[in-house]
């Protein structure tokens, strides 16, 4: 294991953990918007390898309103977020005069990676103000982290069947049950640990919805930088590569979490 990922875990996890237990929600909806902003330039660098393109700025504008349409309620309500990103892509390019055969792609990129990366994980912001939002934020990464790290292992240890070779061929069906136990078990220790509230049947629930849309949310991140040629979508975090490289289970898993409890609640 490269120790530089060691070094990062250190440094990362206690400032994490005062950031979103002692720290106001408004400092963590910053964080959150600064880190889609940096995934979503990583997504964007995938297709659009100038710095200073145009569609690469709005794109990273376009995030930016979706995560303060997160953070600040009321702001911005659902129905005229999606209608501002809609016409202002489609405005965008039509007054940038793109060639006709590239603009309709472009504009594809620009408006999936507005909801792949700044909507979808957005919802760690609206999960941070729900009722023990600090502790279902624990929760959340806790169940992904040990999905993840328990994939990994049994993966490497006992995986012989591929799960989908060519997209990520060092994946396995074993890996993938091992995360899915590793999630469940992670979801029953942070209850018992420190989020009584959860029932047992809800953290079973969780824990196999987060088991299953992790590996979903890493699979996906994998098409992308296949598709693009590259092994990571950068290299700012020492041994783990690119910011978009640590979330993309985060991606699938904070929704998952955030639609679930609001299901719940509303029940």
């Amino acid at each position: 294991m490269d120790p530089r990922r060691v070094y990062s875990a250190l440094v990362f996890f206690p400032l994490f953990y005062v950031l979103v237990r002692h720290l106001p929600a408004a400092a963590f909806s910053i964080f959150i918007a600064i880190g889609v902003l940096l995934a979503q330039y990583e997504y964007y660098r995938f297709h659009f390898p100038g710095p200073s393109s145009p569609s690469l700025g709005l794109g990273l504008a376009l995030g930016l309103l979706v995560s303060a349409g997160f953070a600040v309620p009321g702001l911005l309500a659902e129905p005229a977020t999606i209608t501002f990103i809609v016409m202002a892509v489609l405005l965008s390019h039509v007054l940038a005069g793109r060639e006709l055969t590239t603009g309709l792609l472009d504009t594809a990129v620009l408006a999936f990676g507005v909801f792949y990366v700044a909507w979808l994980l957005g919802h760690l912001i609206l999960i941070r103000q729900m009722a023990d939002g600090s502790f279902l934020i624990f929760f959340l990464f806790l169940v992904t982290w040990a999905n993840d790290t328990a994939a990994y292992y049994v993966g490497t240890f006992m995986g012989r069947h591929q799960m989908a070779p060519r997209i990520s061929p060092k994946k396995t069906w074993e890996g993938a049950v091992g995360g899915l136990v590793g999630s469940v078990a992670a979801a029953f220790a942070c209850r018992a640990w420190f989020l009584g509230s959860l029932g047992a049947a809800d953290a079973a629930a969780l824990g196999l919805l987060a088991g299953i849309a992790a590996p979903l949310g890493d699979l996906c991140e994998s098409v992308l930088k296949r598709s693009a040629g590259v092994k990571d979508s950068g290299g700012i975090i020492p041994g783990h590569g690119g910011v978009l490289d640590r979330v993309d289970s985060l991606i699938f898993t904070a929704p998952v979490l955030y639609y679930y409890l609001l299901t719940v609640q509303t029940h």
